[in-house]
């Protein structure tokens, strides 16, 4: 059967960032960014990976997937959950925030499956109305962040719900990495927790029709294929058999 595929969001940065291997005369331009471990992860879990630019419409976009990955990144704008930005506030990128809700209401219209990552899992909750805690330190708990360490180290454990699609596929207790400064602090609407670290933090969530699972660390440096991975592609290659 041919191979569902897969939305991948990324960043967008100024070709600066690359320093010295940008001549003068590229220095104004910008590059998309997509770490390679989402798209190898799509591959080994069956899936066809695509990533995504901002450029195209969202909605024509959505047409065409069988799913979507909303990756990690830059904090989100406090101003979609009515905040004002504390002096701890990482860097932010504002169109990205735009681009990824709408790209996520045209994926939830189009009944598609969506694996939300870190970030990701972060702009689905404000998307339903939830907020975050915009910044946490080592000290206060027992694993956000571990930035002292390779991201693909476990670092901290965490429980997961009985009766949960999270639970189905990883089991009832793991340890896995850390690399956010930012949690969640209400929950948005529409969103069962799945999952918490030792010290409470939500670490996974669902929604009740079972198209979307959020998780607060980053598989895509784990297993490959990741479960959360295989169940994306598992549930995308349903909806490309019913096109």
């Amino acid at each position: 059967m041919e191979a569902p595929l897969i939305g991948l969001t990324g960043r967008r940065w100024p070709a600066t960032r690359l320093g010295s291997f940008v001549p003068v005369a590229m220095s104004a331009l910008q590059f998309d960014l997509h770490f390679s471990d989402y798209p190898v992860s799509v591959t080994a879990a069956g899936g066809l990976p695509f990533e995504l630019t901002r450029d195209a419409d969202v909605v024509g976009v959505a047409r065409h997937l069988d799913g979507l990955i909303l990756s990690g990144g830059a904090d989100i704008d406090p101003a979609h959950y009515g905040d004002d930005p504390s002096e701890d506030l990482g860097e932010l990128e504002r169109d990205r925030d735009e681009w990824e809700f709408a790209l996520l209401e045209a994926a939830r219209s189009r009944g598609i499956p969506v694996l939300a990552i870190c970030r990701g899992f972060q702009v689905v909750n404000v998307a339903q109305g939830g907020t975050l805690r915009q910044h946490v330190e080592l000290s206060d708990g027992v694993g956000h962040p571990q930035w002292n360490v390779d991201g693909r180290t476990r670092t901290h454990g965490i429980s997961v719900s009985e009766g949960s699609l999270l639970r189905g596929l990883v089991g009832a207790s793991i340890t896995v990495n850390s690399l956010h400064h930012q949690v969640i602090e209400r929950v948005g609407e529409g969103l069962t927790v799945t999952a918490r670290a030792d010290d409470g933090v939500v670490e996974g969530f669902e929604t009740s029709d079972g198209l979307v699972i959020g998780v607060q660390w980053h598989p895509e440096l784990l297993l490959k294929p990741d479960p959360t991975f295989v169940w994306l592609v598992e549930r995308a290659r349903e909806h490309l058999a019913s096109r």
